[in-house]
């Protein structure tokens, strides 16, 4: 397959490429820095500013899928003009990608674009979250409505699309994991604001598998990118401490974490049980569905 990335210098675009180079695929990017793209991933790059104009669609045309990940990194404070970088990056980098879509011919079948759990929004206790629910009401559901919104404009062009709404993606290189270890290690880890919040992980290689999975069969619409069980934030923490061989017992109040992060603690004082109803129902198989061994593989890595 010929195949068109954004996003693919971030952690999880980086495995990507690589499996996608691994099993033969052509691979070509778009990057702010293309000269530092095709240095670290050894592919083709072209250079695009996503909220600026439209992507080139000489970059697109005559790809067989589109892989779209870009977006500005969620784990941060989350000032206002963090909350305006957040929508405007997936916002208008997703129109204009589409955009470049348009122009381009012939046009890639397939739109394979990143979303995220949090466009169930905050505080929905127990309930079993397949991807038919309505968006959320928060912020961040906000963003990821957008972004999917954006996304699925390209269907008017008669293009495939399918986005993966990602849970906690379980890396000790990056994202919530690599934050938790060094507490953890030092056994001073815990539950955070009670621990009865649901935590939707996921492997790093199982969302890099569900990511080719999407591409190459005719898998359309919402697609949650988590692991079938998804457990309480007391019960994660449990089993980090035991994979790690420390105690987990010392609890983070939640006040604690918004201190420290603002309004972006609310991805772990509240919590989604959002389960991958789609996935299982077209065959996907999880390689690390249990989350100790999930765990011990992460940390193995």
């Amino acid at each position: 397959m010929r195949v068109t990335m954004t996003g693919a210098t971030g952690r999880v675009g980086g495995l990507i490429a690589a499996a996608l180079k691994a099993r033969g695929d052509e691979v070509t990017v778009l990057s702010r820095n293309p000269e530092r793209a095709r240095a670290a991933l050894g592919v083709d790059a072209v250079a695009w500013r996503p909220e600026d104009e439209p992507a080139p669609s000489e970059a697109l045309a005559g790809r067989d899928g589109v892989i779209h990940l870009a977006g500005e990194d969620i784990a941060q404070r989350w000032t206002d003009e963090v909350k305006r970088r957040l929508m405007r990056s997936r916002e208008l980098g997703t129109r204009n990608l589409v955009a470049g879509l348009r122009a381009s011919d012939p046009r890639p079948p397939a739109l394979i674009s990143a979303s995220a759990v949090g466009w169930y929004g905050r505080d929905r206790g127990d309930d079993r979250l397949t991807e038919q629910e309505p968006a959320g009401e928060d912020f961040l559901a906000a963003v990821c409505e957008a972004w999917e919104r954006e996304a699925v404009a390209a269907e008017t062009l008669g293009v495939r699309v399918a986005r993966i709404r990602t849970g906690i993606v379980l890396d000790k290189a990056g994202g919530a994991l690599e934050k938790m270890l060094p507490p953890f290690k030092l056994g001073v880890g815990g539950p955070v604001a009670g621990g009865r919040q649901y935590l939707p992980w996921i492997h790093l290689d199982d969302l890099v598998a569900l990511y080719l999975a999407a591409l190459d069969h005719d898998w359309s619409g919402p697609f949650n990118g988590s692991a079938p069980e998804p457990v309480t934030n007391h019960d994660f923490s449990r089993a980090l401490g035991r994979a790690l061989h420390r105690p987990a017992v010392a609890p983070v109040p939640g006040f604690a974490v918004r201190l420290l992060y603002g309004e972006m603690a609310d991805l772990v004082v509240f919590g989604q049980r959002a389960v991958p109803a789609r996935p299982l129902e077209l065959g996907f198989g999880f390689a690390h569905a249990e989350l100790d061994e999930a765990l011990e593989s992460a940390l193995r890595a």
